[in-house]
C-alpha cells in the first residue's frame, strides 16, 4: 500500500478522518494523498501533515490508484460524471456515501473501474473504525486491496449491499449511541461521588475494556456479564433496574428508528 496514491474527494468529517487514519497507520505517505474540497483553504490541518489539498477533482483522480469519495449523497452522481473520463481499469473507486447503490454508480462510471461501497465511522481517524464494504464483480486482488486498507484503519467486513443501510445505523450512527452511553454513565458517576473528568475516564475505559473482552474471547456478551453478576449483588440489581426502565428496548427502538429514517431520506421524505 505504501506505493499507492490515494485521492479523497470530499474533505469533510469522514474524508478528513480517512486521511488522518491512513497517515497514522503508515499505509500511504502523506505526499501521495490528495484531498479535495470546494474551498481547499479549509483543509489547512491536513496540509500541515503533508497532504496535498486541492479543489480539482479531475487532477486528483488522474494521479491516484485508489479514489475514496466522501461527499453528500445529492452530490455523488454529479461528481462521478465529472471524473468518469479519468477513471481507468487501474482504479479502485470507493464510495463512502449513504444511499446510492452500486448499480446507480455503475451506470455513470461504466464497467472498467473496480467499484465499492464502504461505510466507516469517525473512529477511522484513530484506526478504530468498523468499516462495512459491499462490492460486485471485482477481482480478488482489488477486493483484498480495499480490505487491507480498511483493516489497517480498524476492522473491516464484506457484507451484502442490501445491508448497507443497516451497517450505517449499527456502525456509523453507533458511535453516537456508544458515546451517549459514556455520557450517561459519566453523569451517573458524578452523582455517586466522582469529579466529571474522572467519571468520564472510568466510563470510557470501561467501554474499551468491555469491547476488548469480546474481541479477545469471542464470547457472547452475556457470558462476560455472568462473570460479574454475583447472586444478590450490586451488578445484577443495577442491570435489572436498567431493564425495568427500558434500557435494551430503548436502544433497539432507537436503532430501528434510525434505520427507518434512512429509508425516508432515500425516498425523499
Amino acid at each position: 500500500m505504501k506505493n499507492k496514491k490515494l485521492a479523497i474527494l470530499g474533505g469533510g468529517n469522514i474524508g478528513a478522518a480517512l486521511a488522518q487514519g491512513v497517515i497514522k497507520a503508515g499505509l500511504v505517505q502523506a505526499k501521495h494523498i490528495v484531498v479535495t474540497k470546494r474551498n481547499a483553504d479549509e483543509l489547512g490541518e491536513l496540509a500541515s501533515l503533508g497532504v496535498k489539498v486541492s479543489s480539482d477533482n479531475i487532477s486528483a483522480v488522474s494521479s491516484a490508484d485508489i479514489v475514496l469519495v466522501a461527499v453528500q449523497p445529492k452530490q455523488l452522481l454529479g461528481l462521478l460524471k465529472e471524473i468518469k473520463g479519468q477513471l481507468t481499469a487501474k482504479h479502485a473507486l470507493v464510495s463512502c456515501v449513504t444511499g446510492v447503490s452500486l448499480s446507480e454508480m455503475r451506470e455513470v462510471v461504466g464497467d472498467k473501474v473496480a467499484l465499492f461501497r464502504a461505510m466507516p465511522n469517525t473512529a477511522i481517524s484513530i484506526q478504530q473504525s468498523i468499516t462495512c464494504i459491499a462490492t460486485s464483480k471485482v477481482s480478488k486482488a482489488k477486493e483484498k486491496e480495499i480490505l487491507t486498507l480498511f483493516n489497517n484503519l480498524g476492522k473491516a467486513v464484506i457484507i451484502e449491499e442490501d445491508l448497507m443501510a443497516a451497517a450505517t445505523v449499527l456502525g456509523a450512527c453507533g458511535v453516537a449511541y456508544a458515546l451517549r452511553f459514556v455520557r450517561a454513565a459519566s453523569q451517573g458517576g458524578i452523582e455517586i461521588g466522582f469529579d466529571a473528568d474522572i467519571a468520564q475516564l472510568i466510563a470510557a475505559q470501561t467501554v474499551v475494556g468491555a469491547a476488548s473482552l469480546l474481541f479477545s474471547t469471542g464470547k457472547h456478551p452475556e457470558r462476560e456479564i455472568d462473570k460479574v453478576t454475583t447472586p444478590q449483588g450490586c451488578t445484577i440489581a443495577g442491570l435489572n433496574e436498567m431493564e425495568h426502565q427500558g434500557f435494551s428496548s430503548a436502544l433497539i427502538k432507537g436503532l430501528k428508528t434510525s434505520y427507518g429514517k434512512i429509508h425516508d431520506i432515500a425516498e425523499g421524505n
